[in-house]
């Protein structure tokens, strides 16, 4: 469970035309791809992908996740955060958080998904509607302890449907970049 405190501030958080200095080709293609990435994982790890929880329950949300669902400060929400693994490495930090009360009132049910993917499940459900992609580089003291380092890219973006949204935030670890591009740099460190 990782908490925003007042001496680390909210990263800005960017849309692809608002970065400076753009990081590689594929980099980019990774943070901006529409599709799921748990299909992507999945089909990079040649089908040894999984879904390792480390929290989930009920916590007060970051004020940039507040912002970005629209709601007061200090607002409450379910927060599930995982590893996506591919071949037995944790490639991919997920946090995803919604609102209590939209939640409670959409009837689904988070709390049940164990170590089954979230995008699997907003994929699947055509009356989920997808925001735009936002990227930055994630604080690493938004991280678990394990993989924190400054300078990891993250991206997120919102999913709708009716009153609720769920923000799907995912941090790319080195070992993501090694699988991606072998030959390439552990992560891009060139862009904002």
């Amino acid at each position: 469970m990782i908490q925003q405190t007042p001496a680390f501030p909210a990263p800005e958080w960017l849309l692809r035309d608002q970065l400076i200095g753009a990081p590689s080709t594929a980099v980019l293609e990774w943070l901006f791809h529409e599709d799921s990435l748990t299909r992507r994982l999945t089909r990079l790890s040649d089908d040894h992908f999984c879904v390792e929880p480390q929290f989930e329950g009920w916590q007060p949300l970051r004020d940039d996740e507040c912002a970005a669902l629209q709601l007061p400060e200090g607002s409450e929400g379910w927060v599930r955060e995982v590893y996506l693994l591919g071949r037995n490495e944790r490639w991919v930090f997920a946090r995803s958080v919604a609102a209590r009360r939209a939640l409670e009132q959409d009837g689904l049910h988070m709390d049940e998904l164990g170590t089954r993917s979230l995008g699997e499940l907003l994929f699947s459900d055509e009356a989920f509607a997808r925001g735009p992609l936002q990227v930055c580089r994630y604080p690493a003291q938004w991280l678990p302890e394990t993989d924190a380092q400054q300078g990891l890219w993250g991206r997120r973006s919102c999913f709708s449907r009716g009153n609720l949204s769920i923000l799907v935030a995912e941090v790319f670890l080195p070992t993501a970049w090694r699988a991606i591009e072998p030959n390439a740099p552990l992560h891009a460190q060139e862009g904002r």
